[in-house]
């Protein structure tokens, strides 16, 4: 089986730098072209207490792209679990879309 994989180092992760905790990582392996997460990994000094909300999401059937949906407390750790999430989402955007954000974002901006 083919599978893509999603990682967040935590020294990318506001709460993990601040705590001086940015050793490690959450790393997600779901099925290529789909969200279903078939395996996680988190390596940090507070991986039990995220790898819940991972086991929930797996024994409900929750993608990857829904847990992105998920509004997680900020700023704590558990926002790499969110980051990994919303790397899968950013690969479904089609060519068109992208485009029509970037514009969208430009607009904004002005």
């Amino acid at each position: 089986m083919e599978v893509d994989t999603y990682v967040r180092e935590f020294k990318e992760v506001d709460r993990a730098v601040l705590d001086g905790e940015d050793d490690g990582f959450v790393k997600f392996h779901v099925r290529k072209g789909h969200d279903e997460i078939l395996g996680a990994t988190i390596v940090a000094r507070h991986a039990g207490e995220m790898i819940s909300e991972i086991s929930v999401a797996m024994a409900a059937r929750i993608g990857l792209g829904k847990l992105a949906s998920v509004i997680h407390p900020y700023p704590t750790q558990a926002e790499a679990l969110r980051q990994c999430g919303d790397a899968y989402n950013r690969t479904r955007l089609t060519p068109t879309v992208k485009k029509w954000m970037g514009r969208w974002l430009a607009w904004q901006r002005s």
